[in-house]
């Protein structure tokens, strides 16, 4: 077996259940799942009825570089979304349809790293663990940036060692940060390109909580954006990943793109073509759908939005939270130890949240999560509320 894989520490949720395994939850009090970052909207029915309509195509292999209408379809949503000049992206070169960014996220890393026990992938701490079992896989290390209130919860690049960067292959970064919420702001994702330039490394950008913000408020900017904006339409170095699984309440359908920089993904498409990872036909034609319709985004930014209005007018009294910049998560400071905190908000309110350094690493004896939960707001309204009363009665009886 891979040796590598000894390297792979336990999936958040592994630890979350054996925290939990000898909790008995109270049973007078409905269970409220505020854990895992499922979206529970309802899936657009334009997008399930194209899914229908379209179930004899299962019959057809799918090619890896997927369907012409479902890469137009990103490309004219990118250039939309984040004010790209028209052109800019060729459907052919510029656009790879994958089976929902988490396996993208661990692929791309496979191609487009060189093993070596020097190299480094680079990324936010607390993050998405992909990052650091694909660096590990590639056989390179991960090197964590710390993420918390000092810094506004996005990593202080200013401060990373020149060393670091010569060693690093490739940047992970998040916007916005799953669990802080925080978006990057322009000037610092033109800054990030500029590094990337001077130390030639790549830049992947997880953007998968870019459509969960306020509709009344400016949209995240994305690194796309930050490139058309400097004038460099051919994206060099630059790679974003998107997905349906929020914007459009679609964990299921298993459905994304990575788009950005050609020559990072004539090779990524060579590597996926032996991976065997072509998305279904019917679902490319699902997915066209959702990438043609805005609707159901407002619909769904607006439910999130009344989830925060109520939620924190509940718990902004008692806790140390406040409002994300976007995405659907609240990272709030505990009053008592973020593992005991878990245990007893199940215990007593049979609520679920999961521990802040479950999601972080520690680095010289310094944990950014510890000490905070995060908590989804996937659950209806109704839940949701429900649960912010019980977190607060738990917090008033400490």
């Amino acid at each position: 077996m891979n040796p590598d894989l000894d390297r792979l520490q336990p999936y958040p949720f592994e630890k979350l259940r054996a925290l939990l395994a000898d909790v008995t939850p109270n049973p007078a009090l409905a269970p409220v799942s505020l854990s895992i970052g499922e979206p529970k909207h309802p899936s657009p029915t334009l997008v399930l009825e194209a899914l229908a309509a379209n179930l004899d195509k299962a019959a057809l292999y799918p090619t890896t570089l997927g369907l012409p209408e479902l890469r137009r379809s990103i490309a004219h949503w990118l250039t939309r979304r984040f004010e790209l000049n028209a052109g800019s992206l060729d459907i052919d070169r510029n656009i790879v349809p994958v089976n929902g960014t988490r396996e993208a996220l661990f692929s791309f890393t496979q191609a487009v790293v060189s093993r070596n026990p020097d190299g480094l992938v680079v990324s936010p701490n607390p993050f998405y663990q992909i990052y650091e079992g694909a660096a590990f896989l590639a056989g390179v290390e991960p090197h964590y940036l710390a993420c918390d209130d000092s810094n506004g919860f996005v990593p202080d690049f200013a401060a990373v060692p020149e060393s670091i960067w010569r060693r690093c292959q490739l940047l992970f970064i998040c916007t916005p940060g799953n669990p802080t919420g925080s978006v990057i702001a322009l000037e610092k994702l033109q800054q990030l390109i500029e590094l990337a330039d001077r130390y030639d490394f790549v830049i992947a950008s997880d953007e998968c909580y870019s459509e969960i913000h306020d509709p009344s408020g400016p949209a995240p900017v994305g690194l796309l954006q930050a490139c058309a904006a400097m004038g460099r339409n051919d994206f060099s170095r630059c790679v974003v990943f998107h997905s349906l699984s929020k914007r459009s309440n679609l964990p299921g359908l298993r459905s994304g793109f990575v788009a950005g920089d050609a020559s990072l993904l004539k090779p990524y498409l060579t590597y996926r073509t032996y991976h065997g990872c072509a998305m279904p036909v019917q679902t490319q034609l699902a997915s066209v759908a959702a990438w043609q319709d805005e609707t159901h985004v407002r619909e769904n930014q607006a439910q999130y939005q009344a989830k925060f209005d109520a939620v924190l007018n509940i718990l902004g009294e008692v806790m140390d939270v406040g409002r994300p910049d976007a995405g659907f998560y609240l990272w709030p400071r505990t009053p008592i130890d973020d593992e005991t905190f878990t245990r007893r908000l199940l215990a007593e309110q049979n609520v679920a949240v999961v521990p802040g350094r479950y999601l972080s690493r520690d680095v010289d004896g310094y944990n950014p999560g510890a000490g905070r939960v995060r908590m989804a707001l996937v659950a209806p309204l109704a839940d949701c509320i429900e649960a912010a009363h019980r977190i607060r009665r738990l917090v008033e009886s400490l």
